[in-house]
């Protein structure tokens, strides 16, 4: 029951957005095309009393008048409406500009977290190929993530002594000097194609 509840609040939230977007959208657009609907009805109106005038048989300098009037009405109206519609234009390609982006984005946030997947499956192997402890994994991956061997310590709950033995363990097993080749190990394998990468790592465990 509480579960429907929330759908309902849900469902009705979105609508009220939605509603909310299209009446803000509407009120937008109203105002774009204000001004060219008030320099039209002043061209409707100024043609109606030039039809008047006319009709009246009004002066040929009052008829010349209304006429300039009604005329430059009628060019305010095409230049607003050229206007508004360029306006319009670059309106569309920058939000098709944005969209693109976005999608950009996306694409390249989901092909990152494959990437990281596969970097720590990766040096998961690499911890099993130098044959190293769930402790000295563990030690190995907070080194890698740039903590200190005090923070290690306070991590898992033990002793600084401790945590570098367990340290000098794993730079032991992989044959390197310390926590700078240990990141340069991996960041290498980064930066070579696949298939090197996967030599490498075999040669290390060698």
């Amino acid at each position: 029951m509480q579960q429907t509840t929330h759908e309902e609040k849900s469902s009705a939230d979105a609508s009220v957005g939605g509603a909310r977007g299209s009446s803000g959208a509407w009120r937008r657009l109203a105002m774009a095309w204000a001004p060219t609907a008030l320099f039209a009805l002043f061209a409707v109106f100024v043609g109606a009393d030039l039809v008047s005038d006319v009709a009246d048989g009004a002066s040929t300098a009052h008829v010349v008048v209304e006429g300039s009037l009604l005329a430059l009405s009628l060019v305010g109206v095409v230049y607003m409406w050229r206007l508004l519609r360029s306006a319009q234009a670059r309106a569309l390609d920058l939000q098709r500009d944005l969209d693109g982006t976005r999608a950009d984005l996306a694409r390249w946030r989901a092909e990152a977290q494959d990437h990281l997947r596969g970097l720590g499956a990766a040096i998961d192997r690499q911890f099993e190929r130098w044959g190293l402890t769930p402790a000295e994994r563990e030690v190995a991956l907070l080194l890698l993530k740039g903590l200190s061997l005090r923070d290690v310590a306070v991590v898992r709950a033990t002793s600084e002594r401790t945590v570098r033995q367990q340290s000098l363990a794993v730079y032991r097993k992989a044959g390197i000097a310390g926590r700078a080749e240990l990141a340069a190990f991996f960041l290498e394998d980064l930066l070579l194609p696949g298939d090197a990468a996967e030599k490498r790592g075999k040669s290390a465990a060698v």
